[in-house]
């Protein structure tokens, strides 16, 4: 199993209601692509983290194995939802791991 984790902060620029909605607006086109791409064990992107943490959101994914995982990240749905989440975000941080 591989396991893909990746976290990010919102644009410092971005209102708290703008905040929200785009959160909510991840949320709902990342764990879509879960549906579509083949492979994927679990997908959950996490918008509600408690205030100990340091990071607006986390994407908490399992594929079954690195080729999963590949084309999960150049799938046309996740490529889109991608495109959107770098329009709001700062600060990505991604690790990948197998066990």
């Amino acid at each position: 199993m591989i396991h893909h984790i990746v976290l990010w902060n919102l644009q410092e620029e971005l209102s708290d209601t703008e905040k929200r909605e785009a959160a909510l607006r991840i949320k709902k086109e990342l764990e879509a692509v879960r549906e579509q791409a083949f492979g994927i064990v679990s997908l959950q992107v996490v918008t509600d983290g408690l205030a100990s943490g340091n990071k607006d959101i986390a994407l908490v994914s399992v594929f079954e194995n690195e080729e999963a995982l590949k084309a999960y990240q150049v799938h046309p749905a996740h490529v889109a939802a991608a495109a959107y989440v770098g329009s709001v975000t700062a600060g990505r941080v991604c690790f990948d791991y197998e066990d």
